[in-house]
């Protein structure tokens, strides 16, 4: 084995060829019970019988993705679950069963934790999910994690009823839903001041995200194969998306769906928000241009082409601004182990 590459995502791809070469006893394609998807996409996706079953988990840790002194206990539960409800999205499946661990300092306040739990819960309620058990623990610093199991839906006309990473095509469209750069947005003015209260559809974008849940399933019964949700910054889980497809995309800046309000409050800034500021959970969507148009009469969120795929350096991302110049980012987007944004 190599020593892992540097950054969160090369130490994935490390971790991931290490688990294909030592796994016993390897998937069998086709049988009741076979990993479908495994390291590298938005979910593990595996067949149990008939259903195709989803998994995915992700964790919250105070002083990296949320402080206390920006984030009410309800809003915490609420953005605990939803970013894990994003990650079914991306997939075009269907939530069921949320696993959480709590990893408490001592002091935690127990009222607080009361408050986090009517976050999770109103999350749950909104978009038909139990909350069936968990774990909590001691630890030197406050963090959550959600583990939630979905399933596929019938709706598909694709034999394994999800988006996929790794179905784009040269020529496909690249399209995005809803806006980005807004919660990015909402955090630069809560670092500015903790105590900022608006404007409120920045604040709340970063807070309390949306998953896109029947957009995904519309997407995937419509005929969309490539997806993910971007949650890391749309150029950067772009370029998620041209690896696992071995393609290079093009997008153009002035196609780019980013909120007015954003680009009144940081008129120099807006762009790099937009496209590498992270936790927008919307969708990145891969397909013909006339799917995605009938995705687009069907759905009742906006849905933005903003690029194209090509054939060329797989992962290679360009950014055209409105001379059709390359633009040069500071980032791409968020990565753990590289320094964040």
């Amino acid at each position: 084995m190599q020593p892992p590459a540097a950054g969160e995502f090369g130490l994935i791809e490390s971790l991931r060829a290490l688990i294909e070469l030592r796994q016993t006893p390897p998937a069998v394609p086709g049988s009741p019970h076979s990993l479908l998807v495994g390291i590298g996409d938005d979910c593990a996706v595996w067949r149990c019988g008939d259903t195709t079953q989803l998994a995915t988990t992700d964790t919250m840790v105070e002083g990296v993705h949320f402080q206390r002194e920006t984030t009410s206990w309800r809003d915490l539960g609420w953005k605990a679950l939803a970013v894990n409800l994003s990650d079914i999205a991306a997939m075009g499946g269907l939530p069921d069963y949320a696993l959480v661990t709590l990893g408490l300092p001592p002091g935690t306040n127990s009222e607080g934790l009361l408050e986090l739990y009517q976050g999770l819960q109103d999350c749950a309620l909104e978009f038909r999910v139990e909350l069936a058990g968990g774990d909590v623990v001691a630890a030197g610093q406050l963090f959550i994690t959600v583990a939630l199991m979905g399933r596929a839906g019938n709706d598909s006309p694709f034999p394994n009823n999800v988006l996929l990473r790794s179905a784009a095509a040269p020529g496909d469209a690249i399209a995005v839903t809803g806006a980005v750069g807004a919660s990015a947005a909402g955090l630069r003015l809560l670092q500015q001041d903790p105590m900022a209260s608006g404007p409120t559809a920045l604040l709340d974008a970063h807070r309390r995200p949306q998953p896109r849940l029947a957009l995904g399933r519309l997407a995937l019964s419509a005929g969309v194969r490539c997806g993910m949700d971007v949650s890391d910054g749309l150029a950067g889980d772009l370029q998620k998306v041209c690896t696992a497809s071995g393609l290079s995309a093009e997008v153009h800046l002035g196609d780019l769906p980013v909120a007015a309000i954003v680009r009144e409050q940081f008129p120099e800034g807006w762009a790099q928000l937009g496209l590498a500021g992270g936790e927008d959970y919307e969708l990145l969507l891969v397909a013909p241009a006339e799917v995605l148009a009938a995705v687009a009469e069907r759905s009742g969120i906006p849905l933005t082409v903003i690029g194209a795929m090509a054939a060329g350096s797989p992962g290679r991302v360009t950014v055209r601004d409105a001379r059709g110049d390359p633009l040069e980012l500071e980032r791409m987007g968020w990565d753990h182990l590289d320094g964040g944004l």
